[in-house]
């Protein structure tokens, strides 16, 4: 029977913590989230009838900082994927280094089937329902799957009328609306840095490289430009309505006002047609998973014909897919770094709320990179040090990282 979610984090997790010689009892303390929120969501839909919703929030460890952690809006969202997203968030801000802890929420709903109004009442009420638990320097939530800045905007809003003027309590707010520069690309770009450092590490480069990218939303379609910009060969690209490749390399720029105007990547000039199954196996240097979590598994892992799988979403690999592309030689650059981009702005965002100050965007891509190319250096000494995969070694850089402030902070 193949490992849950929260299972497959703690699957990976242990691994650190035997290389470490970590005890039972810091097993359990850094496992276990710290609060656990479940909420009953009730709202006027638009057509008179009362919709029923379930949230959820977990706060996984704040020893080194608030809890942080995006806010997903999907109908598979449920208890076990929220705990595993939550322990997640904890090692992420931890191997980059920003002074968060982790958390992580959702709701489950479908917000395709949702008009506008319908989700401003839903993300009201969710703020109100998790209200007192949560804030600036408490708990500060994000977009994630589903959700994006006017869902952040709503959030700040109304958090706000309880608490006053608080933008600091949630990031990935509207430009306009106290959020960042470069915050909606940072997940990308963060994604397109790590590999960059990755190949060049092997003495390869971004440009000339052949990427297969599935999921094109905010992190796939940023990944996409930016790789592309910089000389990447973008083979095939997919979304939830198919998946699109043309082997000489898909024009991007071109794809995105097709992306804007029909809304899916399906039936783009100059492509063909590619399924899930054929766009995971297909020969490429670089693999892209950016969609959702468990894509790669078991029963396909052994059919991914890349040198890098580079996660761009949180959680693609199985614990089962993770050793067999170990097996194989395959270089799984792992999400608790290469997809930290997006934590690492928010945490740039926050601070200038705090401050009442604004960054430009060119300096907040320069901050992103530092941290990024630091956090790199950090792996591959524990890769060294510890002779293991880049997974084990990220996840010893956080575990380490998160010990040494439970220890300096106590029990008490």
């Amino acid at each position: 029977m193949a490992m849950t979610a929260a299972e497959t984090t703690n699957y990976f997790l242990r691994r650190a913590f035997e290389l470490i010689g970590m005890g039972q009892r810091y097993e359990v303390l850094l496992m276990t989230p710290s609060r656990e929120l479940r909420v009953e969501l009730a709202i006027p839909m638009d057509d008179g009838s009362i919709g029923n919703f379930i949230g959820y929030r977990v706060q996984h460890d704040n020893s080194r900082g608030p809890f942080k952690g995006g806010l997903r809006y999907h109908h598979d969202v449920e208890i076990d994927e929220v705990r595993s997203l939550a322990s997640l968030m904890t090692w992420k801000t931890a191997v980059v280094g920003v002074p968060f802890g982790g958390a992580k929420g959702g709701i489950q709903c479908d917000p395709r089937k949702m008009s506008q109004a319908e989700l401003e009442r839903l993300t009201r009420r969710f703020v109100d329902a998790i209200g007192e638990l949560i804030g600036p320097h408490t708990d500060i939530p994000a977009p994630d799957v589903n959700t994006n800045a006017q869902i952040m905007a709503w959030f700040f809003d109304q958090y706000s009328r309880r608490h006053g003027f608080q933008p600091a309590v949630v990031t990935g707010k509207p430009v306009q609306l106290h959020g960042s520069e470069g915050r909606g690309a940072a997940t990308g770009r963060g994604c397109m840095l790590a590999i960059r450092e990755c190949l060049k590490h092997d003495g390869k480069n971004l440009e000339g490289s052949r990427f297969v990218i599935q999921g094109f939303g905010n992190v796939g379609s940023w990944f996409a430009r930016l790789t592309h910009d910089r000389g990447g060969k973008i083979l095939a690209v997919s979304d939830i309505n198919g998946g699109i490749f043309n082997g000489d390399g898909l024009d991007i720029p071109a794809l995105q006002k097709h992306v804007a105007e029909t809304g899916t990547v399906v039936e783009f000039a100059g492509s063909k047609p590619i399924s899930n199954d054929e766009l995971l196996a297909a020969e490429c240097d670089v693999l892209v998973p950016a969609a959702l979590g468990h894509v790669l598994t078991a029963e396909n892992a052994g059919d991914v014909r890349a040198s890098y799988v580079l996660e761009g979403a949180n959680g693609p690999c199985t614990a089962e897919a993770s050793d067999i592309l170990d097996q194989r030689g395959i270089q799984a650059v792992p999400d608790i770094w290469a997809n930290a981009g997006g934590v690492t702005v928010s945490y740039f965002e926050w601070t200038q709320n705090l401050q009442n100050f604004r960054w430009s965007e060119s300096k907040v891509n320069e901050e992103l990179e530092t941290v990024m190319v630091s956090a790199h250096r950090g792996i591959r000494e524990a890769m060294e040090r510890y002779k293991c995969s880049m997974r084990t070694a990220a996840f010893v850089r956080a575990v380490e990282a998160v010990k040494v402030t439970t220890d300096m902070r106590g029990l008490q």
